[in-house]
């Protein structure tokens, strides 16, 4: 880690010379400054990382000098040095923004701990600003590929419902489709982009769990309760709380979930008392919900509660112009994380990836690619470096290519069924390279059904 510079500004040479060898001792750089026109040109020359900065100097008053920091360097923490007793003027550093005060003669030991603190605080509010900063540019509605009419239609209510505000939106699609990436895309595009951002996997919590989760605990609620807990829903007053696979959430934890969107208001588990807050919810889910309410899994009053505008996002088998897109935003970003200069795909690679339906949608795209670049040898992705299922389509899967290829052909001396079956299942497997849950929905059989049938022909 590189050594912090440190700007000692002080009109009396003794107090300077032993500052520095204090601070040098402790591993920093240390520039001088003797009166406030010395100040200025080191604060330009030195962009030091820390001030200390005494309140009268020989040309004038520190708090001067404090305003020009806090305008020319806002994030410089500055450490004012003042004359015993002189406490007034001290407070009136902090409020306007001094980091904290030290008075003379100087305790080297309270000096040492608020340069730490200080330096580490700075650190921590620019590591913060600077992911603040990239998220922004990462998660911004230009992140979102595609020239499609289905998803240039999502793009803009995305827009609109960011600006208006909404307080509570609801994203549906097939898995895989990208409902994080438009949940994150709703809070950075929205007046809340400088706040906090939580994301929860209902699916991924058990029941037992997700009320502390989502709204924290009181000391003593519960054995293991050594401390209070702030809950997400806490943590991130001010900004968005995305809760995927919201269908998953216990009927039980539904009421209350459906309190905190009426009335923006919770109790921590163990709490006798309401926490308000100002927090956007965004709730996705790939289940048809309206189907859900209807098995009495779901409840009605929340679905109408999360469905005022929901935002629907495309399968990418509806929104095939976009696949050459995303094909080459992946390339460009695995030939960074492998450094390699892929420049694209041939014609007949672009071809099968363009015809095949994409059951796992963007996220088996992005897979594909990224397995593609680690094969590749070449300037261009060939077929050779496609999945199987997607070069070689087969059982009559979304990859087929003609009515030929995914037939299953009876030999002229004919064929046993437990031979045809064996064929059939054997191919469903490859087609799903391998995955017992995508080869039962092609099979249309249970997953169970698959396991015993692949036991019984000896296919594992």
């Amino acid at each position: 880690m590189p050594r912090a510079n440190i700007l000692v500004v002080d009109d009396e040479k003794l107090i300077r010379w032993s500052m520095k060898q204090k601070l040098e001792s402790w591993n920093y750089n240390v520039a001088e400054a003797e009166d406030l026109r010395q100040a200025r040109l080191r604060l330009q020359q030195e962009n030091p990382d820390l001030v200390t900065l005494d309140i009268k100097l020989p040309d004038g008053s520190g708090i001067d000098f404090l305003k020009q920091i806090r305008e020319s360097h806002p994030g410089t923490p500055v450490i004012m040095i003042t004359a015993f007793g002189v406490v007034d003027v001290a407070v009136q550093a902090l409020k306007l923004g001094a980091y904290d005060f030290l008075e003379k003669p100087i305790n080297f030991d309270k000096l040492d701990n608020v340069v730490r603190n200080a330096l580490e605080t700075h650190r921590l509010k620019t590591q913060v600003a600077q992911t603040s900063k990239s998220n922004k540019s990462r998660f911004s509605l230009e992140s979102i590929v595609g020239k499609s009419k289905a998803i240039r239609e999502v793009l803009e209510l995305i827009k609109r419902l960011a600006q208006a505000g909404a307080s509570t939106l609801l994203v549906q699609g097939e898995s895989g489709t990208g409902k994080d990436l438009v949940s994150r895309a709703l809070h950075y595009e929205s007046a809340r982009r400088d706040s906090p951002f939580f994301a929860l996997n209902c699916a991924a919590i058990p029941e037992t769990l997700i009320e502390t989760e989502l709204f924290g605990y009181e000391k003593g609620a519960f054995t293991d309760a050594k401390t209070m807990k702030k809950g997400v829903f806490e943590m991130a007053d001010g900004g968005t709380v995305f809760l995927d696979e919201i269908s998953e959430m216990h009927l039980n934890m539904q009421s209350k979930f459906l309190r905190v969107l009426e009335d923006q208001t919770f109790r921590r588990v163990g709490g006798v008392r309401d926490i308000s807050v100002d927090v956007q919810v965004v709730a996705s889910t790939n289940r048809d919900l309206e189907q859900t309410v209807r098995e009495g899994k779901f409840r009605e009053d929340l679905f109408y509660r999360l469905s005022v505008i929901p935002i629907q996002i495309p399968p990418l088998r509806e929104r095939k112009e976009d696949i050459p897109l995303l094909v080459d935003h992946f390339i460009q970003r695995y030939n960074a994380q492998f450094r390699k200069n892929v420049q694209g795909v041939t014609p007949e690679g672009l071809k099968l990836l363009t015809n095949y339906a994409w059951p796992g949608n963007i996220r088996e795209l992005k897979n594909a690619i990224e397995r593609a670049m680690i094969l590749v040898d070449r300037d261009r992705i060939d077929v050779d470096q496609l999945p199987i299922r997607i070069a070689e389509p087969v059982g009559g899967g979304p990859g087929t290519r003609s009515s030929e290829n995914h037939r299953v052909k009876l030999p002229p001396e004919g064929a046993g069924l437990d031979d045809i079956e064996r064929e059939v299942i054997q191919q469903a497997l490859q087609y799903a390279n391998g995955n017992k849950t995508t080869a039962s929905r092609l099979l249309k059989i249970s997953r169970d059904t698959l396991r015993y049938k692949v036991k019984k022909h000896n296919l594992e």
